[in-house]
């Protein structure tokens, strides 16, 4: 059985991902910039639409503009008042598609992998006035995000901790749906701050909502992976910054659920570039009833760490987690895993089975490999050249590659010795033309 290659990914469309509810793999997502939309996306335009139709029938007219200064907040009122309309609408829209999934067997998985589309659509700038008011203060400007766009569920989720009774009778219909594929997608984006932020009754129903987060978002980050795009990294944000670094949020949720949502966020840390937080995100982990056994914080981030760069297959996601794990030097580790993570990195720096790693990853991995553990770089890379000695059909492409940089090598040599040469005979000339 051959072991799957990590593969160079054509440039990434609109149309060519695709996802599935509990197995990472690409999803149909709409990006920004792009002209082509696919056939389950294609229905979010109803939510433009939608926000056009309440503006004519509901908002009728708009109003004339204050004469004086003291009618501005009766202005501002009337804007937030229309934009929470806007909002119920798309809630009753939401509300409409999941009561149709769930009366429709042979449609459901379409149906929600359509509402999933929906929501994770990004916002366009009208829609963005038009259903936004000023008192939304959870979500960040889009000049000072670090995704730049905005996404429906970000509003929508926002709309729900503000007014959690027009989300009910959709978390009910969710909690029906519970066993299909998209539908712990669905509640992860939705309802991930109205369960930290609103008041949730019963142990029994947290345990569920929780592990239902974990799992919903484990799914939309492996999206995010396939893709290679940032369109979640909110929902990170907020499990993390939010979430995570507040003790008194994760006591809302089931000990196992905040267990394993720590054990989330260590796998895609480094992917969302949030690594600056390692050392305050590693002092709030919490305790594990097998600890004494595996270590402490950090040896848990590392097997989680190594685990998630087994599996990854994308090329650019796997270089950009070799290059930020130079903030592991100085973690205290066990041996065991120590050993487990030197084992994973080595996995990469030979080509052919099981990893089939590219010549670009390779490199990264040797770099990665010699910067955490110093000791015993060369007889490593000695070792290493003898078992290439074991590949002859790797010999002509390993001779091309030394040659090409050999003389990239020379040929920059050379170049930076004309630029230096030149710029010390144009010093000396302006020192002795000032000289005289």
């Amino acid at each position: 059985m051959r072991a799957s290659r990590i593969r160079r990914p054509a440039r990434v469309s609109e149309r060519d991902s695709s996802c599935r509810s509990g197995t990472p793999r690409p999803y149909p997502l709409f990006l920004s910039g792009s002209t082509h939309i696919h056939p389950s996306i294609k229905h979010g335009v109803i939510f433009f639409f939608l926000l056009g139709q309440f503006h004519r029938s509901i908002a009728g007219p708009p109003p004339p503009v204050p004469a004086s200064g003291d009618h501005l907040p009766a202005a501002a009122a009337m804007r937030s008042r229309s934009s929470t309309d806007r909002l119920e609408a798309l809630s009753l829209e939401i509300e409409r598609k999941l009561q149709k999934a769930l009366s429709s067997n042979s449609q459901r998985l379409q149906i929600l992998q359509q509402l999933f589309a929906d929501i994770a659509l990004k916002v366009d700038d009208r829609a963005r006035d038009a259903i936004m008011s000023k008192n939304d203060d959870g979500i960040a400007p889009v000049d000072e995000r670090e995704d730049g766009w905005l996404c429906f569920y970000e509003i929508l989720a926002n709309h729900f901790v503000r007014m959690p009774e027009s989300g009910r009778r959709i978390l009910e219909l969710i909690v029906q749906l519970w066993s299909q594929s998209f539908a712990s997608n669905i509640f992860a984006l939705l309802f991930h701050k109205w369960l930290f932020e609103a008041p949730v009754d019963g142990k029994e129903i947290s345990l569920r909502y929780s592990s239902a987060l974990v799992q919903g978002a484990t799914n939309v980050f492996w999206i995010d992976i396939q893709t290679n795009t940032r369109h979640f990294l909110s929902l990170y944000h907020y499990l993390l910054e939010d979430v995570a670094l507040v003790p008194d949020r994760l006591t809302k949720i089931s000990l196992q659920a905040g267990r394993d949502l720590f054990l989330l966020l260590s796998r895609f840390m480094f992917f969302y570039d949030q690594d600056h937080l390692l050392s305050s995100f590693l002092e709030h982990f919490p305790t594990f009833p097998n600890s004494f056994l595996v270590g402490g914080p950090a040896d848990y981030f590392v097997i989680e760490l190594t685990d998630q760069l087994q599996k990854l297959k994308i090329e650019p996601v796997l270089l950009h987690y070799l290059s930020r794990m130079s903030i592991l030097q100085g973690l205290e580790l066990r041996l065991s895993t120590s050993t487990r993570l030197k084992a994973c990195l080595y996995s990469f720096t030979s080509p052919g089975g099981p990893t089939y790693p590219t010549r670009a990853v390779r490199h990264a991995a040797w770099n990665t490999l010699d910067l955490l553990f110093p000791v015993g770089r060369y007889p490593r890379h000695v070792i290493s050249l003898f078992f290439r000695l074991l590949y002859p059909w790797y010999w002509p492409s390993s001779c091309w590659n030394f040659v090409v940089t050999c003389a990239m090598t020379i040929y920059y040599y050379i170049l930076n010795l004309l630029v230096s040469t030149w710029e010390s005979l144009r010093r000396h000339s302006h020192r002795r033309r000032h000289s005289e």
